[in-house]
């Protein structure tokens, strides 16, 4: 798996197959201003919303999730891809792969880029029907918007659903 460039797909099979038989994963929310980050469980079945790590240089944003990482004996990440609704993928898409390539290489962790489409307003319809208020929705948007990115692909990964 580590090859010293690190390993990045948006193929889940081939990520499900680099991977151990389970372990904890992280979820990443990449925006221009933060990061959501999301965990699970070593079985991959419940995806938890986590923290909010600000952006700024890669090396800090990295010190954050790697703190995150051994804390949570964590095996693999998974970010969000933003694609466009007709699938291409914009310059968004561009900076989430190379940021995946740099974290995969920096944290010696295989990367999952999981498709993100709608993953926002699913957080936040879930928040709104929680009672949740605006400013707390605010507050957690990216963090929950993880979640949802890393349910799904862990949905996909724990049924086989590739």
């Amino acid at each position: 798996m580590d090859d010293g460039t690190g390993f990045v797909t948006d193929n889940a099979l081939s990520y499900g197959d680099a991977l151990p038989e389970s372990g904890a994963l992280l979820g990443l929310d990449l925006g221009t201003k933060t990061i959501g980050v999301a965990t699970c469980d070593a079985g991959w079945r419940y995806a938890t919303a986590g923290k909010t790590i600000a952006r700024s240089k890669f090396t800090r944003d990295c010190a954050a999730l790697r703190a995150i990482v051994t804390d949570r004996s964590i095996k693999g990440a998974v970010i969000g891809l933003p694609r466009n609704m007709d699938g291409t993928e914009g310059p968004r898409a561009q900076a989430s792969r190379a940021y995946a390539k740099n974290l995969a290489k920096a944290l010696e962790l295989p990367v999952l880029l999981w498709d993100e489409r709608w993953s926002t307003s699913s957080a936040e319809a879930a928040m709104i029907g929680q009672d949740m208020s605006r400013a707390k929705r605010a507050e957690k948007i990216d963090s929950h918007a993880a979640a949802v990115i890393l349910q799904g692909a862990i949905d996909a990964l724990a049924g086989g659903g590739f």
